[in-house]
């Protein structure tokens, strides 16, 4: 793999597609038959393509997969930097071991991090999907990151698949390979292990897809009624939210084609045809209520519950009022949780702030699906408003939109279950502009063309980033969690230190020492399903004040029985914000060290 130190540079990667774009706009507008010859050939040959619905599907499927794979050398797998990354893997570890979720730990109060339940149980706070993928992943080729790289893989070929159920066959094909240039190489969707996007987006257009297959084809078809199925189950269990904003109007447009539908089936039809989709999600409903039983103590106790409520101020939706401040045991803890989530709240307090901060939602979510090179579509905003066709997606995204208004908190990946709507919607906007001329010069053609080369252009610069010096910082999140070009290969040095413990003989016991400036982002206690049985073990430095451990007297030092516990085992201190980040032999009182000897 290649091992690049991030880049220092000045530029950033908006900046050169920016740039590029303007450049782009203006020789379409001077020039608009600039190059056509070329582009005619390349697209009748894609056209060609596209007519094969069925090789179109599969070529952009393998596509993503393969292309993703052969840029490893530049973008190599994945290393866990944040706190959703290991709070996920930690999921697909319970899973690969066979279980559901696995016992509070004796020391948990040295292991409490963020996103992590520990009791009544030991798990992740997040839906089950993601896990079960990279479980699989981890059982079956030995690294979890390869099962996001198939599922993004499926999103890509999910999402032409849909579009061929409201397109043309080639603008279909052409929104597979943007959402591959877009989604499937550089966002942390791929590049991280926190994201659920591809899933939902895989699930999303499962959905949209199914339906106007249903509604049109002149039978309907048992396959059909199974993927509108398997795209609910995929999102009832991923982001069952915004699965529900997209699930609804769906419901409603499909019961209302059930009823008075002019090709609507007879009822011993519709039973024969919707028994087994009905019975695979009751089956998968009750599946989630045992795991909601068994990880968070009740079937009705959904993940995220025990954890939000152990840990967080920060209410999700705009109706609730902030949480009383918990009794944290761990300063970075209450760092994250306070100034990370509760103090955005304070952008809501007046109507002209909680509007500057909707708005701020729409531009970064624009960003990340669009970047800067197809933001010329929106000058044909008016005309796809004003067009009837896909009219049921236009729908759904205000329901999408209303969705978000009412909860504070806005990632990419909670409106992935909407990708497939937005890459139609877009698509839309590109034929109307296709057809656009004024002067009577075909400029829009060249404007859509122009818009299509930017995006290969920029695929072929952020792969040499590194070596170009662009700027992508590896903090705040913020600076590259709403724009396609993802993260670096950031974590190095968590993941570095982590193997050369590994190598070393016998057990290692590691406890970290924050500084008082420390990024609670940067979070670095995180542990395996099986602590006990790990050969590194990451705990948090205590001081007695704030032990809250039944186990320990109020005058006890709870490092010391922490080191007494796992007295067969090495003791380092790491303290992560040295530069660079030191790993030393911890300080063990003598008593101590006489008794593990």
């Amino acid at each position: 793999m290649l091992m690049l130190p991030p880049p220092e540079g000045d530029i950033s990667i908006l900046t050169i597609e920016g740039c590029l774009t303007v450049i782009g706009a203006a020789a379409a507008y001077a020039w608009p038959t600039l190059g056509s010859p070329i582009f005619l050939q390349i697209e009748q040959a894609f056209g060609r393509l596209a007519r094969r619905k069925g090789l179109s599907v599969l070529v952009v499927g393998l596509t993503a997969l393969l292309f993703r794979l052969a840029i490893l050398p530049f973008c190599p797998v994945p290393l866990p930097f944040v706190p959703d990354d290991f709070s996920f893997l930690l999921s697909a570890d319970t899973f690969a071991h066979g279980r559901l979720t696995n016992p509070t730990p004796a020391m948990w109060i040295h292991f409490e991090s963020i996103h992590i339940t520990m009791q009544p149980t030991y798990m992740s706070m997040y839906f089950p999907s993601e896990g079960l993928v990279m479980a699989a992943s981890q059982v079956l080729l030995g690294q979890p990151w390869f099962g996001l790289l198939l599922m993004s893989a499926l999103m890509c070929a999910a999402i032409c698949w849909m579009l061929q159920a409201w397109l043309p066959p080639t603008w279909a094909l052409l929104g597979g390979f943007l959402a591959i240039l877009r989604l499937g190489l550089f966002t942390y969707w791929i590049n991280t292990y926190h994201s659920a996007g591809t899933i939902a987006a895989f699930g999303g257009a499962l959905v949209l897809g199914s339906l106007p297959r249903i509604m049109k084809a002149p039978i309907v078809r048992h396959r059909d009624a199974l993927v509108l199925a398997a795209g609910i189950i995929v999102l009832a269990t991923t982001r069952p939210y915004e699965g529900l904003l997209l699930c609804f109007p769906v419901a409603v447009v499909l019961g209302r084609w059930l009823l008075f539908g002019k090709n609507r089936p007879s009822i011993s039809v519709l039973i024969r045809h919707a028994a087994l989709p009905v019975v695979l999600m009751i089956a998968a409903g009750s599946w989630m209520a045992y795991y909601d039983y068994r990880a968070f103590g009740n079937p009705t106790t959904l993940p995220y519950t025990v954890d939000r409520q152990a840990y967080a101020m920060a209410p999700y939706f705009v109706w609730q009022h902030a949480r009383p401040e918990p009794a944290y045991r761990h300063p970075v803890m209450r760092e994250f949780y306070y100034k990370g989530e509760l103090a955005e709240l304070r952008n809501y307090r007046t109507v002209p702030h909680a509007l500057f901060e909707s708005f701020l939602k729409l531009v970064r979510a624009i960003l990340f699906f669009s970047g800067i090179a197809l933001l010329p579509l929106l000058f044909m905003l008016r005309r796809v408003i004003l067009d009837r066709r896909l009219g049921f997606l236009k729908l759904g995204v205000l329901v999408l939109a209303a969705g978000m208004l009412i909860q504070f908190f806005l990632i990419p990946h909670y409106l992935a279950a909407f990708t497939a709507s937005f890459y139609a919607l877009g698509l839309q906007a590109m034929r109307h502009m296709r057809v656009w001329k004024p002067e009577r010069k075909p400029v829009g053609l060249a404007l859509v063309r122009m818009m299509v080369t930017v995006c290969i252009v920029m695929t072929g610069v952020r792969l040499f980033a590194v070596p170009l010096k662009l700027r992508i910082p590896e903090r705040p999140a913020s600076l590259w969690n709403f724009q396609w070009y993802g993260p670096l290969h950031f974590g190095t040095e968590r993941a570095e230190m982590t193997a050369a413990l590994e190598r070393m003989p016998g057990k290692q016991l590691v406890i970290v020492r924050y500084s008082p400036k420390h990024d609670s982002f940067n979070e670095w206690v995180y542990n395996s399903a099986d602590i006990d049985g790990s050969k590194v073990i990451w705990a948090r430095e205590m001081s007695s004040s704030n032990n809250g451990n039944q186990h320990v007297g109020p005058t006890s030092d709870p490092n010391s029985e922490l080191i007494r516990y796992y007295k067969d085992r090495k003791v380092w201190l790491a303290e992560p914000d040295a530069t660079p980040a030191k790993l030393s032999p911890y300080p063990v009182p003598a008593e101590l060290a006489a008794e593990s000897h």
